[in-house]
């Protein structure tokens, strides 16, 4: 089994996206710093959009962010909403001509490798996938508090 390249590109895109937690992050710089096409990052950045993991906002000085905190965006979850089919098989999908039909266990053995698959993905969120340094950022600082010594009774 092999993702598509739209499920590569849209991990990437989220993992560099959550590493800018305190500002918008554009199209054309994460396209750079992939390498990927403009145009097929604005089809997954919508994509993401739609599926509720990136939040847009569009004009000047527009740009996305994550919609969730990295620990609440499921790997599994991804996955699941970007990739087309999981049909490992062509038996799989149904519809189609088996000389094997009734006899063969291959699609039990396959459905069960992919439930196997995404279990494991489904055990990670877009946290575990960032740097230590990126996971839990600093909340931001409040100003100290003077201390009142209190007075003995």
């Amino acid at each position: 089994m092999r993702l598509t390249t739209m499920t590569d590109y849209a991990v990437r895109l989220l993992i560099y996206v959550a590493q800018q937690p305190d500002r918008l992050c554009t199209i054309a710089e994460v396209a750079q710093a992939y390498s990927i096409s403009e145009a097929y990052l604005m089809k997954i950045t919508h994509q993401l959009s739609l599926c509720g993991w990136l939040e847009t906002v569009r004009g000047k000085g527009g740009g996305m962010r994550l919609a969730a905190a990295p620990s609440a965006i499921s790997l599994g979850a991804v996955v699941r909403s970007i990739e087309p089919d999981f049909h490992l098989v062509d038996c799989l999908a149904g519809g189609t001509a088996c000389t094997l039909s009734g006899s063969c266990r291959l699609t039990g053995v396959m459905t069960g490798a992919l439930q196997h698959l995404m279990q494991y993905f489904d055990r990670y969120t877009l946290a575990d996938l960032l740097p230590p340094d990126a996971r839990n950022p600093l909340p931001p600082r409040q100003p100290a508090r003077r201390q009142v010594p209190i007075a003995p009774r």
